[in-house]
């Protein structure tokens, strides 16, 4: 490409101990991201509303506080294109360290925000304007860390690897909840509603910190430096990717719908509906939330390991079954307030979105070649996110508010998953190959069937 510094040797296959760097910083530096995300699905479901949106009735702030949580999903596609064009255009490894210095500097900001009775109502816009901050960088951030694993991966261990920034969101999602119950456990109910909820937005400083250090000893992925020393740097990726793929991405979107909508009821959704309609502890449902992303952190993993032994899309559009069937059973068992028939159901569900995540990333990123990699893998996974689930504890509150039954929701999710099951069906995944060796020029062909 025209300007693009092309250097004579590809780079060095990698090693076994960069490949262990690669995986602990694509694992705990994912996990950290999806801390600080989750953390304010927490706080929207228990905290935000009367503290940044009062109001005479509580679901109006509650729903207000979801909308909030929504902002980050509408950031994220806009994270994802931007920092898909730079992390195909000068490597993956900046962005990642420009995606969590947005993620963490807007978390703690969160911490130190003033509330409505404060500063008014530039509390909530400033609310706002971190949320979307949030989302700009975890939407740069899942598609830079599947690749940093993926482009390292020997072959026949792709979906393994990929796999990892996969397990960091069940480990952000078990940090942020038992942080929770440890702030709620140890300060009076008054106290947390007054000033003890900023303080797991605080500690996102320390634990940034951390991350950013590990990444920092992680050079540039094999594919890029490879895809720079030939000269195949594309120029504009996201043009690139459209016109070229544009099939391949709404697919690999679709395919993307149910499992975010799935795990952000069980997790968010289900903090406010719990406690508010169904009368179940707070502290109860934490622990449930957190025993099942235990669940979900191990069968993940198990996932990937059939994934790379039977194929990727039969282990996915098992997955993708489940969910679809499971969307009436979930909420019988939810709405029986009985915490062990709640545990069976969040089980089943993550079991199910599990056998999706597993082959996921992986699958998704085979899909592009080398120099519009990052872009093809972040806008395909934003667009499922935002449709799926950033929207989904919003649609969820509304639907209970103006039907009051959970019948709408269950419906609603069963279409998610129908979407996602319909899209991996029609999709061709490719057979697994070393990622490294396609580049701008050796293209693929788009693969929809």
């Amino acid at each position: 490409m025209p300007g693009t510094e092309v250097h004579s040797n590809p780079s060095p296959p990698p090693t076994a101990r960069e490949r262990r760097k690669v995986l602990g910083a694509s694992f705990i530096g994912t996990a950290i991201e999806w801390y600080d995300f989750f953390i304010y699905g927490a706080a929207a479901s228990m905290i935000f509303g009367p503290q940044f949106f009062p109001s005479e009735d509580p679901m109006t702030g509650t729903l207000a506080a979801f909308a909030t949580f929504a902002v980050g999903f509408i950031a994220r596609p806009i994270g994802g294109i931007v920092m898909g064009h730079y992390g195909d255009r000068v490597g993956r490894k900046k962005m990642l360290l420009i995606s969590m210095l947005l993620m963490g500097g807007a978390t703690v900001a969160i911490g130190l925000l003033p509330n409505y009775a404060a500063i008014g109502v530039f509390a909530p816009i400033l609310l706002v304007t971190l949320r979307f901050m949030q989302g700009l960088g975890v939407g740069g951030e899942w598609g830079g860390a599947v690749l940093m694993a993926v482009e390292y991966a020997p072959a026949h261990r792709r979906t393994l690897y990929g796999a990892f920034p996969q397990m960091g969101l069940p480990a952000g999602v078990i940090t942020s909840n038992i942080v929770f119950i440890i702030v709620t456990s140890i300060f009076a109910p008054a106290v947390f509603s007054d000033w003890g909820w900023r303080v797991p937005f605080l500690l996102s400083g320390a634990l940034i910190l951390v991350a950013l250090y590990l990444r920092v000893q992680v050079e540039e992925t094999p594919s890029f430096r490879n895809a720079r020393a030939h000269g195949d740097v594309e120029s504009s990726p996201l043009k690139t990717v459209l016109r070229e793929h544009g099939g391949t991405v709404a697919l690999a979107g679709a395919i993307s719908i149910a499992c975010p909508a799935f795990g952000y009821i069980y997790s968010v959704y289900l903090l406010s509906y719990g406690t508010k309609e169904l009368g179940i502890a707070q502290s109860t449902l934490l622990e449930l939330i957190v025993a099942g992303a235990v669940v979900q952190l191990i069968s993940i993993y198990i996932a990937a390991i059939l994934a790379d032994r039977y194929g990727q899309r039969p282990i996915f559009l098992a997955g993708a079954a489940v969910v679809a069937v499971w969307a009436f059973p979930f909420f019988m068992l939810v709405n029986t307030a009985s915490p062990l028939l709640i545990f069976v159901a969040f089980v089943v569900m993550l079991l199910g979105t599990s056998l999706m995540a597993g082959p996921q990333a992986a699958m998704i990123a085979a899909l592009f070649p080398a120099n519009i990699r990052y872009s093809g893998t972040s806008i395909a996974y934003q667009i499922g996110s935002i449709l799926g689930g950033g929207f989904a504890p919003l649609i969820a509150t509304g639907l209970y508010a103006r039907f009051g039954s959970t019948t709408p929701t269950s419906i609603y999710l069963m279409i998610l998953g129908l979407i996602s099951l319909i899209a991996i069906a029609t999709l061709r995944v490719p057979s697994a190959q070393p990622i490294e060796s396609t580049t701008v020029g050796d293209r693929q062909a788009d693969p929809v069937t």
